[in-house]
């Protein structure tokens, strides 16, 4: 692989992709709207980074750690669909296009789900403004006719990390006295060590059989209480303040974000991967703590 674009890539998991493609050589192109990258109104500039790339990877869209207000709404799902949008039409402006475009979606596409695990193909899809964002995302992604591109949807889980994404709050939480459960503790927590995440995404551009949906999660799942417990146990706290839902609320509205993200059960198998016979470094939780926070000490 000698060439790769990260479209939407300047965030915790772009530019982890980043730092790892380039330790193995692989030149990177980044599109985004910040400063110094291709940006995402250049179509001339997209179309000649994906001329010739191996290979795809669109992480783009406005974080949804935020509260749902219209207006955030409307940001999030045109993140999403029109950034989609973008590369497909550049894509078929491309002589030589990538091989395989791999399009970010999300394990919130699932149900609330208490009674059993999600896989891509037993899974019920929910209902919500989060589902629908999912939904909408993931039909936009298949929308076009691209001949000899191969496409694949990674329904990511929770991405767990040294810099960046949820690990900050959650140490803090856990620092600070509050690492208690959230709600009744009892909603499930899938997961994914960021190496793992990037591991899939070179076993999966390797597997020319292999397109689609694919949950992009680790096979130990936890509930809130667990991953609560593992995360005291390694920062060295014997005990932490519980947060009920109605204390959720209140605070959440003063974070300006929402509950859902803490309180929403999402219990993602990785099934399909399984069956490929990709094999996880980090497939369970305590592990893959342990190398975060060792490595953020």
């Amino acid at each position: 692989m000698k060439k790769v674009v990260l479209a939407g890539g300047t965030g915790f998991i772009g530019n982890y992709f980043k730092q790892r493609f380039e330790e193995m050589g692989v030149e990177t192109c980044m599109i985004s709207r910040q400063p110094g990258y291709i940006h995402w109104e250049d179509f001339d500039g997209i179309v000649q980074a994906l001329e010739g790339a191996d290979l795809l990877v669109n992480l783009a869209g406005k974080s949804v750690n935020c509260r749902y207000h219209p207006r955030n709404q409307n940001e999030i799902m045109i993140s999403r669909v029109m950034t989609t949008h973008v590369l497909s039409k550049a894509l078929k402006a491309c002589s030589h296009p990538p091989e395989v475009w791999m399009n970010s979606s999300t394990a919130t596409i699932y149900r609330h789900a208490e009674d059993r695990p999600m896989t891509e193909e037993s899974g019920e899809t929910g209902s919500g403004f989060s589902v629908n964002v999912a939904s909408t995302w993931e039909d936009h992604f298949y929308a076009h006719s691209l001949p000899g591109v191969r496409r694949v949807a990674l329904r990511t889980a929770i991405v767990l990390g040294k810099e960046g994404g949820v690990m900050g709050p959650y140490k803090n939480l856990v620092k600070f006295g509050l690492g208690g459960v959230q709600g009744s503790g009892k909603q499930m927590f899938s997961w994914i060590h960021v190496e793992d995440l990037f591991r899939i995404v070179l076993f999966l551009k390797d597997r020319s059989d292999l397109t689609g949906a694919f949950n992009c999660s680790a096979p130990g799942p936890v509930t809130n209480a667990h991953f609560m417990e593992i995360m005291r146990e390694q920062m060295g706290r014997s005990s932490g303040l519980s947060a009920s839902k109605w204390m959720l609320e209140i605070g959440s509205a003063f974070i300006r974000t929402e509950t859902e993200l803490v309180l929403k059960s999402r219990w993602v198998i990785p099934d399909r991967l399984v069956k490929a016979g990709f094999s996880f470094e980090y497939p369970a939780i305590d592990d893959a703590l342990s190398e975060i926070l060792q490595m953020s000490s």
